[in-house]
């Protein structure tokens, strides 16, 4: 998960402390978790006690295990949210070639939001995400390729695209810019 510095030991505890939550709500023991999601038992006893930093890859598969939106992960209780970007934690790919910052974290409503950063010549293949799950993409800065099952498109800054997010995607920026892009994601469509 790669979580910046400062925030790194808070949102993994939070983390962990939102998966036990899920899990025990969900009446799950961790082998149970463990058959649902393809991580070990092992792994998610240290993620869920904070001993871990999970990667960007296993959350989605344990969120895709769960049935929840992503940012389940990440849930605070609170009625109002302030994402300012740069601000608050940012989750990164394991090359770091891709950022995220959770935008809103509530995932009560099956819609997530987050601000996506796509480092200069680099290309990102994202997990394939949950059984129908609606991504829609807008281009702030920049421009950028994304492929969808095998067709490309090209959008540049404030363009957007919506697509079925649980096939084969990715997003290839071949500019020598960042490209900062807003995603959301609504699940169960």
């Amino acid at each position: 998960m790669k979580v910046e510095a400062d925030d790194s030991k808070q949102v993994v505890l939070q983390v962990g402390a939102a998966l036990k939550k899920l899990r025990k709500e969900k009446q799950l023991s961790l082998e149970d978790l463990s058959e649902l999601t393809s991580v070990s038992k092992l792994t998610l006893g240290n993620i869920e006690r904070g001993e871990t930093n999970p990667t960007l890859g296993m959350l989605w598969k344990i969120s895709k295990g769960l049935s929840l939106p992503l940012m389940a992960l990440f849930s605070t209780e609170s009625n109002v949210n302030v994402s300012r970007a740069g601000k608050g934690f940012r989750i990164a790919g394991d090359q770091k070639t891709w950022i995220i910052e959770p935008i809103f974290q509530n995932a009560s409503n099956e819609i997530e939001l987050c601000r996506a950063y796509l480092q200069p010549n680099s290309t990102y293949h994202p997990e394939k995400h949950h059984h129908n799950t609606m991504e829609i993409v807008t281009v702030m800065t920049g421009t950028i390729m994304i492929n969808v099952n095998e067709e490309s498109y090209t959008l540049n800054e404030y363009d957007s695209i919506s697509f079925h997010a649980d096939g084969v995607h990715s997003y290839i920026n071949n500019s020598n810019d960042v490209v900062v892009l807003h995603i959301l994601l609504k699940y169960g469509i």
